[in-house]
């Protein structure tokens, strides 16, 4: 069971599965207009729900009525500046759509595995420039952040009654910023160069020296699998990192590549910094545990990253080739990779 699997990551996540031959059902809100999942054409293609992970009941359900043997649960509330605005949507949203899933769970007697998918932002983060792991500490400044530390606060006390009482494995997984083509989420970074590129028109950048961990989509998305295959083999792992090998790049080294990467003429404009809204300077994930216990690496530098979205791009709107023949395209050529 994939919540969110209207959107970006779990509109690939579908695809990967589907790839792999793993049965996948999904519950989610209704897509949006421009998203991946509409522009592929994915409604009615599996088992799916189109619901609110806010409504315990019908959440609980549908649980009941799929009996599914794992849950990757990605639905949330996912940007940063929306959170400013919505804070009290995005703790409802983050918080007890996490809490819902994991009591339905729980309720379950199919359910062997839970993931909890949050983010590389709940580290508490002084922008020191430091690889965050596992085991550091957790705090959120933004609401955006602060929900996603009280997911993962959820997750811990589901994980202490997993250990006491039995339950379903559950893990918090921590990916980088994730990007790759049909992202078209407003006031994210890829994105807006995007729109910007195909209409010819000036792009607003704001925080050009902030450094993220910057990676292709599928990279995280394999590693969510080879996390699944490992607690289901009877691993328990309480959290795990997903992030690039090399130290972050900056917003500023993302929008060179890729107005190289598109070719033509690309104006950028720099908004001054600003401090009504927080966001951290400095971001760097540690994912040696993963490489450890997984074997798991990426496939995509940072920079070929950004190359390979702005590719996807490029082939979507200059030359008109099929999204979902491009996404099959990039999943074959990560699973030929990451197999080889």
């Amino acid at each position: 069971m994939v919540t969110g699997h209207t959107g970006f990551k779990g509109t690939w996540l579908t695809l990967l599965l589907e790839k792999l031959g793993v049965e996948v059902i999904g519950y989610s809100l209704e897509p949006e207009k421009d998203s991946l999942y509409a522009r592929i054409g994915r409604e009615g293609m599996i088992s799916e729900k189109f619901a609110d992970v806010r409504n315990f009941t019908a959440v609980q359900k549908f649980v009941d009525i799929t009996k599914p043997v794992a849950v990757i649960h990605l639905a949330a509330q996912p940007l940063v500046l929306e959170s400013f605005r919505s804070p009290r949507e995005t703790f409802d949203t983050n918080v007890m759509g996490t809490v819902n899933l994991l009591e339905s769970a729980f309720k379950s007697e199919s359910v062997l595995a839970f993931l909890a998918i949050t983010t590389d932002k709940v580290y508490k983060n002084e922008n020191k420039g430091l690889a965050f792991k596992e085991s550091d500490a957790l705090a959120g400044k933004d609401p955006y952040s602060a929900s996603k530390v009280g997911s993962e606060a959820a997750v811990d006390a589901w994980q202490q009654i997993s250990k006491s009482l039995g339950g379903p494995r559950v893990t918090a997984i921590r990916a980088g910023n994730v990007i790759g083509g049909g992202d078209w989420a407003k006031n994210r970074l890829v994105p807006d160069l995007i729109r910007g590129f195909s209409s010819h028109e000036a792009v607003r950048v704001r925080n050009p020296l902030s450094t993220r961990p910057w990676q292709h989509v599928l990279d995280p998305l394999i590693g969510y699998l080879m996390t699944l295959q490992e607690i289901l083999s009877g691993t328990n792992i309480d959290s795990i990192n997903f992030g690039p090998t090399e130290s972050s790049l900056t917003v500023n080294e993302v929008v060179n590549i890729a107005k190289e990467s598109w070719g033509g003429t690309a104006q950028i404009i720099i908004d001054q910094p600003t401090d009504t809204i927080y966001e951290a300077t400095e971001l760097e994930l540690d994912s040696h545990f993963a490489k450890e216990l997984l074997n798991w690496k990426p496939i995509w530098s940072q920079k070929e990253s950004v190359t390979a979205t702005l590719e996807w791009w490029k082939n979507l709107i200059i030359e008109k080739q099929d999204p979902f023949d491009l996404c099959r395209s990039d999943i074959e050529f990560a699973l030929n990779r990451a197999l080889s």
